[in-house]
């Protein structure tokens, strides 16, 4: 255990024979963390009909905020707002009900910053900067020495100490966390030049010619959007952003930029601060931004050794846990039985006579007999009538999939109820299917 900078490092050493490190201290505790969790999320169609990007379900019984808020608790990062805007109704229940567990009395919260029109009563947030900005009473309020803001849609575990050690470090006044991704994907990025001491020294949003890294000319630095300010710095910033009329009030478009080239702002690579990445394939990071990406996002966990480790104790990925009894699975009949194969099933569902193949099944999921559910992702409350065919399939909440129905089998069918993805992934909602759901997503 040593002390540095402020921090204090802490070495843990696990079962496997492993040793691991926890930036835990002063600098963690001492941060308060913004998420960014009120965009819709357009490219998921009608998945974000009724919710907000962030409170889609992922991973069999988790949204996806659960895996940006766990990096934070796991941190030690104990003070926590959650921005919300589009059609937050069921992001902020998850949240109340979730995570609650956190004690007020030791200063430890998450709280709920829906847009409110603070500073005019005809604006909303209009930019990643301006969500903090119209906040700034709060965090003045909590005092804090580093403000960490993340977005909330993204799949990831990261341990936020280690960028913050890292910013502590380097006296810097800003440290942005990125990703390597190949070039060719970089242009739907803000990409990063660095020098030797992976200071900032080049930006650009979303480049039709991405540079590449030194020394690796088929990878780009990507931004995470995810970033580590000074209080104070960060206050002086935001108010001089909200006061140019001409700025768009956007971390990557805006305030980055300016920055460069007059203060101290680094970059530190996603690799030195990423969590679990034992299996050889490099740091796990998703946007589950498409129906395409959402659907191999989640087909990925059936793997027998996933990218994405979901059953670490050292991290585990909290969330709203509903008191529910096991997963079930009934008949054992030649032509009726009931099984799953390379799939996630949780607790209260029903598999009867049927058999379900490389798929998820949430919560609450009923499968009546002689069904073939295969390659799908079946969200909560769905319930599955007999005789059904489910293929490269995402099925809403609360669906009641009638008897009989096919869907994956042919595509031109199916685009004239569904909706279609590029690569051939269906999305059955319960408004396609006719029918009218008033509870919330």
């Amino acid at each position: 255990m040593k002390a540095e900078h402020g921090y204090l490092q802490k070495k843990y050493h696990l079962a496997t024979g492993d040793t691991v490190s926890r930036f835990v201290s002063r600098i963690t505790k001492n941060t308060y963390a913004i998420v960014l969790a009120g965009g819709r999320g357009s490219r998921l169609h009608q998945l974000t009909e009724w919710r907000a990007k962030p409170a889609v379900p992922f991973g069999g019984k988790f949204r996806i905020i659960d895996f940006v808020l766990s990096n934070c608790v796991n941190s030690g990062i104990r003070r926590i707002g959650v921005a919300t805007q589009y059609k937050s109704h069921s992001l902020i229940q998850h949240i109340q009900r979730g995570w609650s567990f956190l004690n007020g009395q030791f200063g430890e919260f998450v709280d709920l910053l829906p847009a409110q029109q603070r500073i005019s009563e005809d604006r909303w947030y209009r930019g990643t900067a301006d969500a903090v900005f119209q906040n700034l009473d709060i965090l003045r309020t909590s005092k804090p020495d580093f403000v960490l803001i993340l977005a909330g849609d993204h799949i990831y575990k990261m341990d936020y100490g280690k960028l913050l050690a890292f910013h502590v470090e380097n006296k810097a006044d800003m440290t942005v966390a990125c990703l390597e991704v190949p070039i060719a994907d970089a242009t739907a990025f803000g990409v990063i030049g660095v020098d030797g001491d992976s200071r900032v020294v080049e930006f650009a949003e979303k480049p039709a010619n991405p540079p590449p890294m030194p020394g690796k000319p088929d990878k780009s630095l990507a931004s995470m959007g995810i970033y580590v300010f000074n209080t104070r710095f960060l206050f002086e910033q935001l108010i001089r952003d909200a006061d140019d009329p001409n700025s768009s009030h956007d971390f990557g478009k805006d305030l980055i930029p300016y920055m460069i080239s007059k203060y101290r702002v680094f970059a530190q690579n996603f690799e030195q601060s990423c969590v679990g990445t034992g299996n050889g394939n490099g740091p796990y990071w998703r946007d589950v931004g498409t129906i395409d990406s959402y659907w191999e996002a989640n087909m990925e966990l059936t793997r027998v050794i996933p990218d994405l480790n979901m059953y670490d104790h050292e991290w585990p990925i909290w969330t709203h846990q509903e008191q529910l009894p096991p997963a079930k699975f009934v008949f054992n009949d030649d032509d009726r039985r009931g099984i799953a194969i390379d799939s996630l099933v949780s607790g209260g569902c029903i598999v009867s006579g049927s058999t379900v193949r490389n798929s998820l099944l949430f919560s609450n999921v009923r499968v009546d007999s002689y069904c073939n559910i295969e390659g799908s992702v079946l969200l909560p409350n769905v319930e599955v009538g007999r005789n059904v065919t489910l293929k490269r399939t995402i099925v809403d909440k609360n669906c009641n999939i009638p008897e009989g129905l096919e869907v994956g089998v042919n595509p031109e069918s199916d685009r004239e109820r569904f909706h279609v993805s590029p690569n051939g992934v269906t999305l059955i909602t319960p408004e396609m299917l006719g029918q009218k759901v008033h509870s919330l997503r």
